[in-house]
């Protein structure tokens, strides 16, 4: 059963409905206006909501922002949750390959999503509501193939933090870039993932 459906009143059921509306347009203003272009106010107008409406489910500018954040890596744990689980049988070279460029392609399915989650500046440099996951993944893996003697001995979080700043890098470029010429995409980002992870070969 939804949580739609365990609504009781019709209600709760108008609060839904309205909390979805309000982050749906807050994520929309968010990502083209950046954090500073956005006020509650504007936001309000645009769903059709009095001010204090949106004061009902969000505090302030923050709290709507950080829910925003907090969804948008929840929504990529979860596009990236089942690749990276099956990591715990199979060659984990090549599940890591698979791994990165599934990272790049759901960033670029995703770009909302993408940009919340990693790209976004942080109102007065707060700190994420919650771990990263998905590098906790990602660091288990690397740690497998030192442990398997398929990578280099080395500083686990420096080999993962390269590896994911590679993923970042093409990610974010064709995200921001999309008009650029590049070459075939399916192409450049095996290079680039490639050759991240093959620097790290034993």
């Amino acid at each position: 059963m939804t949580r739609q459906a365990e609504l009781s009143t019709p209600r709760e059921r108008y609060r839904s409905v309205l909390r979805r509306t309000i982050l749906d347009a807050a994520r929309e203003a968010f990502v083209r206006d950046g954090y500073d272009g956005v006020s509650m106010r504007k936001l309000a107008e645009t769903i059709g909501c009095s001010h204090a409406n949106l004061y009902v489910h969000f505090k302030d500018k923050d709290a709507l922002f950080f829910s925003l954040v907090e969804e948008s890596f929840d929504q990529f744990g979860a596009g990236m949750r089942k690749l990276i689980e099956s990591a715990r049988s199979g060659d984990p070279v090549t599940l890591l390959r698979k791994a990165g460029r599934a990272y790049v392609e759901f960033g670029v399915a995703n770009p909302s999503v993408y940009e919340f989650a990693f790209m976004l500046r942080r109102p007065d440099g707060k700190p994420l509501p919650k771990p990263h996951v998905t590098y906790e993944r990602l660091r288990s893996l690397v740690q497998r193939c030192m442990d398997e003697k398929r990578f280099r001995r080395m500083d686990v979080d420096a080999a993962s933090q390269a590896l994911w700043a590679a993923g970042h890098g093409i990610t974010s470029l064709l995200i921001l870039r999309p008009k650029f010429a590049w070459v075939d995409r399916d192409k450049l980002i095996g290079q680039v993932i490639d050759a991240a992870v093959d620097g790290l070969l034993a």
